[in-house]
């Protein structure tokens, strides 16, 4: 009888020791974030509630397991098991605490600084960090496991004894590892790129989606994704349309005939901004830029708060801005010449042929 009621009370005891400890820390947990809603720390913590009961139960576990004599046979094959239960839901104990800690402090610097730019920056280095101490807590949980192993021990003198030729022959293997790994802190904390910029990389505009320690993607404007290393970011230059202020200049062209209406294209590109919602109201603009013989350039320069908004005042300036001409001024659209140049103020000189005569008559144009 004994063979039996002690594993059940043994095992079931630490069992229900370890709900009752996980409840009671989940209802203070819960009573402190009523109390305390401002900040989101103790809801936080609350996601951590089974690696906390991981170690609870491990290590009541692991310290009465002798006692209840149970499968005495693998007695040392069951102690190291919940050893490296122990460990593990340990190091993901820590982790999970830490990225509690450093949520609520980012989320308490997000609500005082209203400046996006320098939320998104932290945000940034607030993931990487993340990342970093998750890597070195998981790194320091798999040693920890493998010391466990005596024959691991053994090897630990000779492996230290030769720690520095494979240190060299590791970082010659992994050099480019290492330097999008040096790359990824440098865009954490030298402010080249955040979580949520817009930027435009080998042509492709798009928006700075995840950052990592070796990769970073970047979201494109048709929703693709595109994964590059983050040495990429500190070795070549790329554009960065979120760095310091986010409003932008957008510029439209359009190619119109001589006789275009200027100043009533002016006229009517002020009165397209005016009913734009995206038009921020800091400028708009119209002049001519070139002039070829058939045609002149013209270019408008409208602003926007930022590079979403820049881009819809653009295509509706360009489209209501040709609809206008279409109904409007139709003479002011491109034309092909298909008749000679117009005489010169003097008249047809006297020895000038019917040839001659020909070349000076009006223009006939028709419409390109």
């Amino acid at each position: 009888m004994e063979i039996v009621l002690r594993p059940l009370i043994v095992v079931g005891g630490c069992v229900v020791l370890t709900l009752l400890i996980g409840w009671a820390t989940d209802l203070l947990l819960r009573k402190a974030d009523a109390r305390h809603n401002e900040t989101p720390l103790w809801e936080l913590l609350r996601r951590g509630r089974i690696p906390y009961q991981l170690v609870l139960s491990a290590a009541l576990l692991r310290g009465s397991y002798e006692q209840a004599r149970l499968l005495p046979d693998h007695r040392v094959a069951v102690g190291r098991t919940l050893t490296l239960v122990l460990i593990g839901s340990a190091a993901w104990l820590v982790v999970r605490i830490a990225a509690a800690i450093v949520e609520t402090s980012y989320s308490r610097y997000a609500r005082v600084h209203r400046d996006p730019a320098r939320v998104r920056r932290v945000r940034t280095q607030v993931s990487l960090i993340m990342r970093v101490v998750a890597a070195v807590v998981g790194v320091m949980a798999v040693a920890a496991m493998l010391l466990t192993f005596p024959a691991m021990r053994a090897a630990g003198a000779s492996l230290l004894a030769s720690a520095g030729i494979l240190g060299i022959v590791a970082g010659v293997a992994a050099q480019s590892t290492l330097a999008n790994l040096f790359a990824g802190l440098q865009i954490a904390f030298g402010d080249m790129v955040r979580l949520g910029d817009v930027v435009v990389v080998d042509g492709e505009w798009g928006t700075v989606e995840e950052i990592t320690l070796t990769f970073l993607t970047v979201r494109t404007w048709d929703e693709r994704r595109i994964t590059m290393p983050v040495s990429y970011f500190t070795s070549k230059p790329f554009e960065n349309w979120s760095r310091g202020t986010p409003q932008m200049t957008g510029v439209v062209y359009w190619h119109v005939d001589h006789s275009a209406p200027l100043e009533a294209m002016r006229e009517k590109l002020r009165d397209i901004v005016r009913e734009c919602p995206a038009w921020d109201g800091r400028s708009a603009g119209l002049t001519v830029t070139d002039a070829t013989p058939n045609t002149i350039e013209v270019r408008a320069l409208v602003t926007a708060k930022d590079s979403d908004d820049v881009w819809t005042v653009r295509v509706t300036v360009r489209e209501q801005m040709i609809r206008w001409l279409c109904a409007e001024h139709p003479y002011a659209l491109p034309r092909v010449n298909t008749a000679d140049a117009v005489p010169p103020p003097g008249g047809i000189p006297a020895q000038d042929g019917p040839a001659t005569r020909r070349a000076h008559e009006p223009p006939r144009t028709a419409r390109g």
